[in-house]
């Protein structure tokens, strides 16, 4: 690939994530997105042929950006608290930068669920566990975090973080009221949620 066409597919790539996350998959156009990447309708269908290809491949995209933004969680010199501690921290502050995301994913989640289960299918989940028993075995076993029960953790952790910006029109109106400032709150929220989880685990 050229350095121009590398060019161009990042702008289709930018064009395409900002249209699917305020149109969602069945009411974009690639017309919409060739408009806004500036680029003509056959250039475009020319990188992808297809509406599914294009948006598969930004959705695999966001999902990539997101692993790598949390691949730390791997590493074995991190505490498990402080694995709490970096993904509370690092997936808020990604849904910052990327507000809509939560809103545009659960959508998708509801409109073509078979769609998204094929594209996370081949996520590796129990791959994660492994990594995390192998590594923290006498943490979990003092939290009572298991195999068959760690689905609850994981969820209730991603609903911890998820849930304001999935909320927010509703939060922030709340919170407006009572004289909180939302983005303040999202900040404090990185070290109160992750307080929050470590003291539930310990009790």
């Amino acid at each position: 690939m050229t350095e121009q066409e590398k060019q161009t597919e990042d702008r289709i790539f930018e064009a395409a994530t900002e249209v699917f996350v305020d149109k969602g998959l069945d009411g974009a156009r690639m017309q919409d997105i060739a408009n806004r990447a500036g680029i003509n309708k056959s250039l475009l269908h020319y990188y992808y042929r297809t509406k599914d290809r294009l948006f598969t491949a930004v959705f695999e995209m966001i999902a990539g950006q997101m692993f790598r933004k949390f691949g730390p969680v791997f590493d074995e010199q991190m505490s498990f608290e402080e694995k709490i501690r970096f993904f509370i921290r690092e997936h808020i502050s990604f849904l910052q930068k990327n507000p809509k995301l939560p809103v545009f994913l659960l959508s998708e989640f509801h409109r073509n669920p078979e769609k998204i289960s094929k594209i996370i299918h081949n996520l590796d989940l129990n791959k994660f566990w492994s990594v995390l028993e192998n590594q923290h075995r006498d943490e979990l076993d003092q939290y009572n975090i298991t195999r068959e029960n760690i689905p609850q953790f994981m969820t209730t952790v991603a609903g911890m973080t998820v849930f304001p910006f999935a909320a927010r029109p509703v939060i922030a109106g709340l919170m407006g009221k009572m004289g909180y400032d939302f983005d303040t709150y999202l900040e404090e929220r990185k070290e109160w949620a992750a307080d929050f989880v470590i003291k539930a685990l310990k009790k």
